[in-house]
């Protein structure tokens, strides 16, 4: 029989980033379901799934009928960026050691890319000293004038002493004898005497240009910061920290202005749990970037509002962190699920988009 200690070790080398994640108050219960897992399947049994198990860089990207109707991509992500493209490439980042990349042509058939990172940044050990290395989770991207503004989560499991970096490139194409991501360091930090965590940041900019920062996992909830476009950092050390979504789990926040309206969209529920998980994409909208943020019924999203967008599916199993991108003359959602046809991997989807004559986004499921 394997001691806990060896387990979880054993857990951490092979689920280092996304089933180690979340910065949550109620920890014991997620660490528990591993535990059993675990227990249930000997470190042996696992070693030999080797790199599919479950967010190697080996997933099959054969995608059946059934589950291509419901989106899949076939490949592995974690908590994706927003698609950016360069050039005549789309791109996705997700959590993972260095920030892993995929690229694709047609948004249909996705390839492997470059990691961000080859090392960690030397603050990131500085700000967050029990993080993993080099490992970063929830990355978010955005093209604003001559250059590619990543943002990614530093922290560590069960904690919100955390830290939202920034890294820059002047192009996406490897190819191309510009490419070097640059880090640019701390964007801002939470610590433990905060309410509120700093990570899974999602980077937008609203009808006047102004950009902006939403983050936030559990305690006080969804949070918003102005950023300075010419450093991409927050305006001051001090300045505003809006409150927008609030509800006993939430994270995972993207905002999307379209119209009049600004989007914001949250996942409510538990991820990293495979086929367990309850992760669902809840939406609502305001006219003002800062809220306040009401769903369809008319609730406020900071009093527990959220209207069901996207949930579980036959096999599509807990859907998380949206993304819109405008291709070919449709909109498109991104987000990864669990796939229950292959034991829970960690899969990227993407989804038609519609708007209702009310202005409220609808996916739209093949028949």
């Amino acid at each position: 029989m394997l001691s806990s200690e060896k387990i979880r070790g054993s857990l951490r080398r092979l689920l280092p980033a996304p089933f180690m994640k979340r910065s949550r108050k109620n920890v014991s219960r997620v660490f528990a379901a591993g535990l059993v897992v675990a227990a249930a399947h000997s470190i042996t049994a696992l070693a030999q799934v080797g790199n599919n198990f479950p967010f190697g860089r080996n997933f099959s990207s054969v995608v059946s009928p059934e589950m291509a109707a419901l989106g899949s991509r076939g490949v592995h992500v974690h908590d994706p960026s927003t698609i950016v493209k360069c050039k005549d490439n789309y791109w996705v980042f997700y959590t993972g050691r260095g920030i892993p990349s995929y690229h694709s042509k047609d948004l249909v058939k996705w390839e492997p890319g470059p990691h961000v990172f080859t090392n960690a940044p030397a603050w990131a050990n500085q700000a967050v000293p029990e993080h993993r290395g080099n490992y970063f989770w929830a990355p978010d991207v955005i093209h604003l004038g001559n250059r590619y503004l990543l943002y990614y989560s530093v922290s560590t499991f069960g904690k919100k002493i955390s830290a939202i970096g920034l890294a820059t490139n002047p192009t996406l194409d490897p190819d191309d004898p510009a490419f070097h991501w640059t880090d640019q360091g701390e964007v801002i930090r939470s610590t433990s005497t905060n309410d509120f965590n700093t990570i899974d940041p999602a980077v937008s900019q609203d009808a006047g240009g102004k950009l902006w920062l939403s983050f936030g996992s559990y305690w006080s909830g969804i949070k918003l910061v102005q950023l300075d476009p010419k450093t991409g950092k927050r305006l001051a050390l001090d300045s505003k920290i809006y409150s927008l979504a609030h509800s006993d789990s939430i994270e995972a926040s993207y905002i999307y202005h379209r119209g009049v309206y600004y989007y914001l969209f949250v996942n409510w529920g538990k991820c990293c749990s495979g086929i367990n998980s309850t992760y669902n994409i809840r939406v609502g909208r305001s006219k003002q970037i800062t809220g306040p943020y009401l769903d369809h019924s008319g609730a406020d999203m900071l009093q527990g509002g959220g209207t069901l967008l996207l949930g579980s599916e036959k096999q599509f199993i807990g859907p998380g962190h949206a993304g819109i991108i405008s291709a070919n003359g449709a909109d498109w959602f991104s987000c990864h699920f669990y796939d229950g046809s292959r034991g829970g991997f960690s899969t990227l989807a993407i989804l038609p988009l519609r708007w209702t004559a009310n202005d409220w986004p609808e996916i739209i499921r093949a028949k």
